[in-house]
């Protein structure tokens, strides 16, 4: 099952870094060329952002495959998954105040601030929200507790967005320097968590495929899960 888990961790690594050019080109165009997009890609805190990602989405897959392996869940092997659950929460959260920001002030100036206000309450939000996902661990089975976590990821995503799409587009009918940057970063949190949170459910969709095509190994890839949380 760590393969299957490796495979769609991958599989995120690779449309987040395929869909980077086109998402840009079409929320700066017709001011950015394809050159200048391209040149993403020699930046070292793009790759820096894009192995969190993936090192966040097999944390999160630590449970699934647990699971579908019929291996005991203890709470220690909870925490994996918890804390990238409350880290991708963060990541929206800071996204959301960037947005905001960018809305409601004209130009950027001496804002350097803002990106200490987003660090402060995206740790203040990782903490919160891992103390839910921790709770929720508590009341409920595995099993459940990754699908509620996953739900919750996609919904905060969707909220994400409804904020980084108007304000995307209002920002960027603004004539100042990089005049839809901070928006666009909110835009890319919201769409990477979005992406993020459907892990589980295509971890398992490998899981059931390779159980339908070895039946004779059907007992570890499916089946109820001993639960000891």
């Amino acid at each position: 099952m760590k393969r299957w888990a490796w495979l769609t961790a991958t599989l995120y690594f690779v449309i987040l870094a395929a869909l980077t050019v086109p998402v840009i080109l079409l929320a700066f165009a017709p001011k950015v060329s394809t050159a200048e997009a391209v040149r993403v890609y020699s930046t070292w805190p793009y790759w820096v952002g894009l192995g969190v990602m993936f090192v966040s989405q097999l944390a999160l897959l630590s449970v699934p495959v647990r699971v579908a392996s019929r291996r005991p869940v203890s709470r220690r092997s909870l925490w994996p998954t918890i804390l990238a659950g409350g880290l991708m929460m963060a990541g929206l959260a800071a996204g959301a105040v960037y947005s905001i920001y960018e809305l409601i002030v004209s130009e950027h100036g001496n804002g350097s601030w803002i990106a200490w206000v987003a660090l402060g309450l995206g740790l203040l939000s990782w903490i919160i929200w891992t103390w839910i996902f921790a709770r929720m661990s508590r009341l409920e089975n595995a099993s459940d507790t990754i699908s509620r976590l996953c739900r919750r990821l996609f919904k905060g995503s969707i909220l994400e967005l409804l904020i980084a799409v108007p304000t995307h587009i209002v920002a960027r009918s603004r004539d100042y320097c990089c005049a839809g940057f901070m928006t666009f970063l909110g835009l890319t949190m919201g769409a990477a968590v979005m992406l993020f949170s459907f892990g589980p459910a295509v971890f398992f969709l490998f899981a059931e495929r390779w159980r339908r095509l070895h039946p004779e190994g059907g007992g570890s890839a499916g089946g109820t899960q001993e639960n000891t949380v």
